[in-house]
């Protein structure tokens, strides 16, 4: 990915987290995290990822994202105008923290096991 891509990815998640702490105040959505903003090379489409903190009905927090991208979007545009052409963007879950705790869960049981 290009460094203009990067900054551009940046600037998306930094203001997209100032959009999420004080304009969408949805308790439905709970507790959640920008962990990082893809953008394709054509600057066209900003894949953002969300690391959601409880795991029951994730998926329905994405789609409640998605559904109100819109919104969110018309907010974020008026924070990021200066750029030429504001992508769209796609909310999608970021599970590598599950990812972590499953690896960390069969680290402990090899070591347990080694132990006995």
């Amino acid at each position: 990915m290009s460094t203009r891509l990067q900054k551009i990815g940046e600037l998306i998640k930094e203001e997209l987290s100032l959009i999420f702490l004080y304009k969408i105040q949805d308790p439905e959505l709970g507790m959640l995290t920008i962990t990082s903003v893809k953008i394709t090379p054509d600057a066209k489409i900003a894949k953002v990822y969300i690391s959601i903190f409880e795991k029951d009905g994730r998926d329905k927090k994405i789609e409640k994202l998605n559904s109100i991208k819109g919104y969110i979007k018309s907010n974020l545009s008026k924070k990021v105008n200066h750029l030429r052409q504001m992508p769209d963007i796609s909310f999608y879950l970021d599970d590598t923290l599950d990812y972590v705790e499953k690896m960390e869960k069969i680290f402990k049981k090899i070591h347990e096991d080694d132990n006995k």
